[in-house]
C-alpha cells in the first residue's frame, strides 16, 4: 500500500508548526521538509538510490531528523548507528550501506508559507523497509531488525488510541535516536504534525526546566530518569499530561512518588522487533484508577498478546518486524509475563534471567521489585550466583539513596516480608556506583559481576 509521505503532508497542512526543537533552535515543517528535500538531492548525488541502506552517524537533534526524512526521501533506508560505539563497531554496523551521514546535510530555507500545491509530492510504500536498527543487546549480542513504514504507521496509531493525539503536543525526549524508543518520536510526531522536543541526552536539571516551562504535554523517561526528576524537585507540571514509562517495570513506591508530585505514569511495554509499543496502560485506564495494579496495560488496539505455556510473552500484528516472526507466526520476546482479569500484561521477567536455586524458579523482576519499594534503595540487580548448596543463590546488588544506610539484615527482612523464603536473597551487597544500563534504560545483568 503507498500513502502519502508523512513529512510532506504535515509541511502542507501545517507549514508553520514547529516540527523539531533542540538546543534552542527550531525548524517548523516547511523548513524540515524543504532540507529534507536538499537532503534527499544530496544523497542522490552521492549515488543513493530507492532501497539502498544510508547509515546515520548523528547524535540527537535537528540534523539527525532532516537525515532520517533525507533518506526516506529519497526512498533509502535510514540505519541509525551509536555514537557511543568504537569506529569498528559503527563499521560493522554499517556494513552494506551506500552511503554514511556522519556530518549534517546541506539545509533549505522554506518559504515563509507553503501552501500544498508548492509542496512536491512524495510517498511512502508502507512494505518497504524504512528502518534497520540493532537492538540493545541487554541479554545478547545485537541483532538487526528491519522495521516497515508500516510497521511505523500502525505503532503511532496504537500509540496515539491509547495516549491521545493532538497536534498541539510537544513529547520530550531524551532517549538515544539509535533505538526504536527515541526514533519513535520523531516519526509519530511527524505522522501527526505535532513537536518533538529533543535533548541531546538526559540532564535532569533540563528535562526538569524543559517539564517546567517549556509547556511540554508528554515525556518518556525510564524509572531512573523518573526518580531523578522527582529528587530534583519535579512537581505539578503545568501542561504535562502523561509520563510514559518504558524499559522495565517502574517500582510501585516510584509510582506513588510521582502521583503524590502531580505526575501521572503511563507503564508501557515493548521492544525493537515491535516497533517499541506493545502494550500501555491508557490514559482513561488512569483517568478511572489511581491505585489498581495495571502492570503494562493492554495490548495496543493493533498488537495481539499471547502467554505462552511456559509463561513467555506471544506477540502478533501489524507493528511486529516480519522478519522477527517464528514460524508459529508468533514473535516470541523471551520475556515473562501474564494477563490479568482485565487483559492487562504484567511482565515478571526474562526467561534467560531466571535463578534456578534449591529447584525453584526465581524471577530477578520480581525481588528487584520488592528492593526498589525500600526507601532506603535507588535501584537493585538480582543475578544468581553460583552455589554448592542451592546450585544458584539468589544475590542482590543494592544502590542506596543519598543519606539512607539500611544495612543488609534490613533489606533481608524487607524482603522477607513479601516474598516467599526461597525468593529472599541469600546475600545483599550495597554498592555506590550506578548498576549498568543500556542507553535506553535497560539493566545489563550480564555486566554485573
Amino acid at each position: 500500500m503507498i500513502v502519502e509521505a508523512w513529512l510532506a503532508r504535515a509541511a502542507a497542512d501545517a507549514p508553520q508548526h514547529s516540527a523539531v526543537e533542540c538546543g534552542g533552535e527550531t525548524l517548523s515543517y516547511a523548513e524540515l521538509f524543504a532540507s529534507a528535500q536538499a537532503g534527499a538531492a544530496e544523497l542522490a548525488q552521492r549515488g543513493v538510490a530507492r532501497d539502498d541502506a544510508v547509515a546515520i552517524a548523528l547524535g540527537p537533534g535537528i540534523p539527525f531528523t532532516i537525515a532520517l526524512h533525507s533518506c526516506w526521501l529519497v526512498g533509502a533506508t535510514a540505519v541509525p548507528l551509536d555514537l557511543r560505539h568504537s569506529k569498528a563497531e559503527r563499521q560493522e554496523r554499517a556494513q552494506g550501506a551506500a552511503a554514511l551521514i556522519d556530518a549534517p546535510l546541506e539545509r533549505a530555507a522554506a518559504p515563509r508559507q507553503a501552501p500544498a500545491t508548492v509542496v512536491r509530492r512524495v510517498t511512502h510504500d508502507l512494505e518497504a523497509v524504512a528502518l534497520t536498527i540493532h537492538t540493545s543487546g541487554t541479554t545478547a549480542t545485537p541483532k538487526r531488525v528491519e522495521l516497515t513504514f508500516g510497521n511505523l504507521l500502525w505503532s503511532a496509531l496504537g500509540s496515539g488510541v491509547a495516549l491521545g493525539s493532538d497536534p498541539r503536543e510537544r513529547w520530550l525526549s531524551t532517549l538515544p535516536v539509535c533505538h526504536v524508543g527515541g526514533l519513535s518520536i520523531l516519526v509519530r510526531s511527524a505522522i501527526a504534525a505535532s513537536t518533538a522536543v529533543v535533548h541531546e541526552r538526559f540532564e535532569t536539571q533540563a528535562a526538569l526546566t524543559a517539564l517546567m516551562e517549556q509547556e511540554i504535554t508528554l515525556v518518556s523517561v525510564v524509572a531512573t530518569t523518573l526518580s531523578r526528576l522527582l529528587d530534583a524537585g519535579l512537581k505539578d507540571p503545568p501542561r504535562l499530561r502523561l509520563a510514559l514509562a518504558g524499559g522495565g517495570p517502574v517500582p510501585p513506591a516510584l509510582l506513588d512518588r510521582a502521583r503524590e508530585a502531580g505526575v501521572r505514569v503511563s507503564q508501557t511495554y515493548g521492544l525493537t522487533e515491535s516497533c517499541s509499543q506493545a502494550s500501555t496502560v491508557p490514559i482513561a485506564a488512569l483517568e478511572d484508577s489511581s491505585s489498581v495494579d495495571l502492570g503494562a496495560g493492554r495490548p495496543l488496539f493493533c498488537t495481539r498478546v499471547e502467554i505462552a505455556d511456559d509463561g513467555e510473552i506471544l506477540l502478533a500484528g501489524p507493528t511486529i518486524s516480519t522478519g522477527a516472526l517464528a514460524q508459529d507466526g508468533w514473535l516470541h520476546t523471551g520475556d515473562l509475563g501474564r494477563l490479568d482479569e482485565r487483559g492487562n500484561l504484567h511482565v515478571t521477567g526474562r526467561k534467560a534471567d531466571t535463578i534456578i536455586s534449591g529447584g525453584e524458579n526465581v524471577s530477578p523482576a520480581e525481588v528487584e521489585a520488592v528492593l526498589e519499594a525500600h526507601p532506603g534503595v535507588i535501584e537493585a540487580a538480582v543475578i544468581g550466583r553460583s552455589d554448592p548448596q542451592w546450585g544458584e543463590a539468589v544475590t542482590a546488588i543494592v544502590v542506596l539513596r543519598e543519606g539512607a544506610a539500611p544495612g543488609e539484615r534490613e533489606l533481608l527482612g524487607h524482603c522477607a516480608a513479601s516474598l516467599a523464603p526461597y525468593k529472599v536473597p541469600k546475600r545483599v551487597v550495597i554498592v555506590s556506583e550506578p548498576l549498568p544500563r543500556t542507553s535506553s534504560g535497560k539493566l545489563l545483568r550480564r555486566e554485573i559481576a
